[in-house]
């Protein structure tokens, strides 16, 4: 910490104008959320089963061997579609006749199959604070018992059930789970649900400036999971502080 402390005090006093008036350490909660969440496999879909939901859609069906001799294929392949196209909702039995369900029609016109829904989980980082997520690795946090944002019990009501599932959605989809290759899509289709398991104090880092060309008085905080300068918490600073700073360091 002392070392970086001292890098970004060099970096800070390369303006000839700038001088550093006072540096504090304190520590930022930052919630890690597991979110479990669906993903669904697109793919262009095959011949075969387009054949199959078309016959299902014009005909009435009630076997495999039915469907086998109209289309002239062996029931082996038949009778696999028809349990990947059952799980995955697209087709249904309906007194004794298969038919498309309102999923299968759908996918039938776009001529892509979405396969069985998965599940997963991701840990998320939050931060109440900025209200919003933050990027960032907390393995390479180095614990250390520092003062907490004195601005934080502001946000102390907050809950993980307040999260909005578009929220949760952006940073699922920013976390590199969706993928796209050739005519395979996966995609985030449902977020079950959200947890909070952990919060880890964050060190960050804050130095209060004066600009003696611009006589202007404000802060720099950096951030040590983001790893770079925190435009959230400087604002926040300065606009409760800028006035009481300039009193304490200027005027006196």
């Amino acid at each position: 910490m002392k070392e970086l402390k001292n890098r970004l005090t060099r970096e800070l006093q390369q303006g000839f104008n700038v001088q550093i008036m006072d540096t504090l350490s304190w520590s930022l909660p930052v919630h890690s959320i597991e979110v479990a969440y669906e993903t669904v496999t697109k793919t262009k879909m095959d011949i075969l089963m387009k054949m199959m939901l078309i016959v299902f859609q014009k005909s009435e069906i009630e076997t495999v061997e039915e469907l086998s001799e109209i289309l002239l294929v062996e029931q082996l392949f038949i009778e696999d579609l028809i349990n990947k196209m059952t799980n995955a909702q697209m087709i249904e039995k309906t007194t004794g006749i298969f038919g498309l369900t309102a999923a299968g029609s759908e996918q039938l016109g776009t001529g892509i199959f979405e396969h069985e829904p998965e599940s997963g989980t991701a840990e998320t980082l939050y931060s109440p604070c900025h209200q919003s997520f933050l990027s960032g690795d907390l393995k390479n946090m180095r614990y250390e018992e520092l003062e907490k944002y004195r601005y934080q019990v502001e946000f102390d009501d907050w809950e993980v059930t307040s999260l909005e599932k578009s929220s949760l959605f952006t940073v699922l989809k920013k976390s590199g789970i969706e993928t796209e290759e050739g005519n395979v899509q996966l995609i985030v289709s449902k977020i079950i649900s959200a947890t909070d398991r952990k919060t880890t104090p964050v060190p960050c880092i804050e130095f209060r400036l004066y600009n003696k060309e611009e006589d202007l008085m404000y802060a720099r905080v950096w951030n040590t999971l983001t790893e770079q300068w925190d435009e959230t918490l400087e604002s926040q600073l300065n606009e409760k502080e800028r006035k009481k700073w300039r009193e304490q360091y200027l005027e006196k």
